[in-house]
């Protein structure tokens, strides 16, 4: 099991990510690379909680987001096709006296097969900087929404 933590800090409110975490519209991949449209399948979807399946390039997972505390977002995998166990990701928002956000992930990897298991090494190896890299942009991506300059609002 690969369990990987990194935190950054935007000029996003935690509203604003939150909104970005829990909008499964179409074009939901230009904020989070690793969610391809084709994939994209919300199950249910309540006022604190949704059931959505995503993925992308090959691997794809179910998961229960529920952010019935406005500063935490906590997505639970319930499916997929390498992740089990206790796979899954956490985004807490700490509001800063400045006017940004921290924002601080922790994304659990355990693998339920053989491919599964060889990318949980590979993830809690070689795959921080890549995930990183990718939160990085997705941070980029949120405050550009926020700011206008991205995909409108969706509910």
């Amino acid at each position: 099991m690969s369990t990987i933590h990194f935190q950054e800090t935007t000029s996003s409110t935690p509203e604003q990510f939150l909104a970005a975490l829990t909008d499964f519209g179409p074009g939901r991949s230009e904020l989070f690379g690793n969610s391809a449209d084709k994939y994209l399948e919300v199950h249910d979807r309540g006022r604190q909680e949704a059931d959505v399946t995503e993925g992308s390039r090959g691997i794809w997972e179910r998961l229960h987001y529920d952010w019935s505390d406005p500063n935490r977002v906590v997505m639970t995998t319930t499916d997929s096709n390498v992740w089990g166990g206790h796979s899954g990701h956490t985004y807490t928002f700490t509001r800063r006296p400045d006017g940004a956000t921290d924002v601080d992930v922790v994304v659990v990897r355990e693998g339920k097969n053989l491919k599964g298991r060889i990318l949980g090494v590979l993830v809690g190896t070689l795959g921080r900087p890549v995930l990183t890299q990718a939160f990085s942009k997705t941070i980029k991506a949120v405050e550009a929404r926020d700011n206008g300059g991205g995909t409108a609002e969706r509910s």
